[in-house]
């Protein structure tokens, strides 16, 4: 659920960018809440941590992150539950804007959801670590995509690394925190024919927000 509102609202958002011209006026893209540095460090414009976070610079950028968000935000949404998913979503993405603010250069706009999506790659691997030996798997089947995603970020130009590890430290830290994994339990069944009794492990269900 959580994911989906998410989706939405950065698609409103974009549909909002159409009507009102800011994907080729720069001015309207200023007025309508990218995120520049100076503006927040000089004139107090923290909201724009917020809003630059649900804008997009054009149907790719957009389509990119929203499939990057569907695909790893209903996994984490299983997992954590779709309060503790928005936690970390939010937490992400204004470590990601507070991160530009504060090693970005004063003057260059940024937007786009990628920092608070990194947010949730941190997660992922928040809880593959959580699981122990049960999260290896987990942990190295996404190390080349966290990779990939690393090497995109500092080799293809205009592209903000600050948003990208800013919000990538924060959705592990903030994952490994709060997430405790199903605890295994110990069942026995008894054979009454035979009076044998079985013994297996299974994993208490995950809490409910």
């Amino acid at each position: 659920m959580v994911t989906r509102i998410l989706i939405t609202l950065n698609i409103l958002a974009f549909l909002f960018e159409l009507y009102t011209g800011a994907l080729h006026s720069e001015a309207a893209l200023v007025r309508d809440g990218v995120l520049i540095p100076i503006f927040v460090t000089q004139y107090g414009q923290w909201w724009r941590i917020f809003t630059a976070a649900f804008l997009h610079a054009g149907v790719w950028h957009i389509a990119v992150n929203m499939l990057s968000l569907f695909w790893l935000g209903r996994f984490i949404e299983v997992v954590l539950r779709p309060f503790r998913m928005a936690l970390v979503y939010f937490v992400s993405l204004v470590a990601s804007g507070a991160s530009i603010v504060l090693f970005s250069a004063p003057n260059v706009p940024t937007l786009g959801a990628s920092g608070a999506i990194f947010g949730l790659i941190g997660a992922l691997f928040a809880i593959g670590l959580r699981l122990g030996e049960r999260g290896r798997d987990l942990v190295q089947s996404n190390v080349p995509i966290l990779v990939l995603n690393l090497l995109w970020t500092f080799l293809m130009p205009g592209i903000s690394w600050q948003a990208h590890i800013g919000g990538l430290i924060a959705g592990f830290v903030v994952t490994y925190i709060i997430y405790s994994p199903p605890r295994p339990v110990m069942t026995r069944a008894y054979d009454q024919a035979t009076g044998a009794v079985y013994e297996s492990n299974v994993e208490m269900p995950y809490d409910r927000d």
